[in-house]
């Protein structure tokens, strides 16, 4: 199956919780690329690309893990750039 991209958006209890953190080790335990970063608005946005099924149990690990009150999920286009999963700053 071809890997997808996309852009998602976390709102809730988000930062200072390790969110990012986790968000870097699940993603790379599903061998997804892309990263992760506190928003000045309280939300955390994660890029992530990968086979579909992967992006799928990537945020639903997360979702069971951290109290996110809503999730904004959108297609992205892929970027070939990125070749690891990191947290930016």
């Amino acid at each position: 199956m071809a890997d997808i991209a996309r852009q998602i958006i976390y709102t809730g209890r988000v930062q200072g919780v390790g969110f990012r953190f986790t968000a870097q080790r699940v993603a790379m335990r599903y061998e997804l690329v892309g990263y992760v970063k506190n928003l000045p608005t309280g939300q955390v946005e994660m890029f992530v690309q990968g086979h579909p099924e992967d992006i799928e149990d990537c945020t639903r690990d997360l979702a069971e893990t951290f109290s996110i009150r809503d999730t904004n999920v959108q297609e992205a286009p892929l970027n070939a750039c990125y070749t690891s999963f990191d947290i930016a700053f």
